[in-house]
């Protein structure tokens, strides 16, 4: 009786320890659902659109080697697939049941200049489509972009910019959770596009960001205490400017 009494606490815990936290599961885009990575199993046999991540724990290191895209980023060899869009397709992100409501989204994309597949995804150029923080009210009891992101659905939606270049693209969704005092929460995940259309614009060098590289604990809006700021009513969502041709 005791060892089965103590199993049973520690799956209760690891069950608690999971739902704290989170990812994306699955993507829609255009009119065609895809399914996300499933973590805390093995990639052998899955096929996805996404690169593997392996737990529903947050980066709290911005200076993370692995930050672009998770732990612990890799493709899946065989099962690793790619989404064909057309520029200006919409694309929704699906997270689990989100429990955090303080902090911004952010949407980036990077050009792998070739296969995204067998792409370094540190070493890549990455530029933001999409950014939300603090929509109205206070740091410590306003309403943020990932309070919305929980009201509709645990879902995001952005459009790849309807003017860029074809090519093979990651999409990187990141969610910045900052209800914790001065330890912030990285929930990046990153999924291959194979964008086509017309388009020929590209994002200039003042929009470029490696991951990591971005960001640091040195910046006042990821080493934050919202809880001291009663009455702020600004935040400035860190990272480059978004990206608008």
């Amino acid at each position: 009786m005791m060892i089965l009494s103590a199993a049973f606490v520690a799956l209760a815990s690891a069950i608690t320890a999971v739902s704290a936290h989170g990812g994306v599961l699955s993507y829609k885009i255009g009119n065609t659902n895809y399914n996300g990575f499933v973590p805390y199993n093995t990639p052998t046999g899955q096929s996805s659109i996404q690169r593997e991540w392996d737990s529903y724990n947050p980066i709290t290191d911005p200076t993370n080697a692995q930050l672009s895209c998770n732990i612990d980023g890799a493709n899946l060899g065989t099962g690793q697939l790619s989404a064909t869009v057309a520029a200006g397709t919409s694309v929704t992100a699906y997270w689990n049941q989100w429990p955090h409501t303080i902090g911004p989204v952010m949407v980036y994309m990077a050009n792998c200049e070739g296969s995204c597949t067998s792409a370094n995804t540190a070493s890549l150029n990455w530029f933001k489509i999409e950014q939300s923080g603090l929509i109205s009210g206070d740091l410590p009891t306003g309403t943020w972009a990932m309070g919305q992101l929980v009201a509709n659905n645990n879902s995001w939606t952005t459009s790849i910019p309807s003017q860029l270049a074809p090519g093979n693209y990651f999409i990187r969704h990141e969610l910045l959770a900052i209800h914790t005092a001065n330890q912030p929460q990285f929930y990046p995940e990153c999924a291959q596009l194979i964008v086509t259309g017309s388009g020929t614009a590209t994002p200039g060098s003042s929009y470029l960001v490696k991951l990591p590289g971005a960001y640091s604990m040195s910046d006042p809006n990821v080493d934050i205490d919202i809880y001291d700021m009663q009455g702020v009513t600004n935040y400035t969502i860190p990272g480059p400017a978004v990206w608008t041709p």
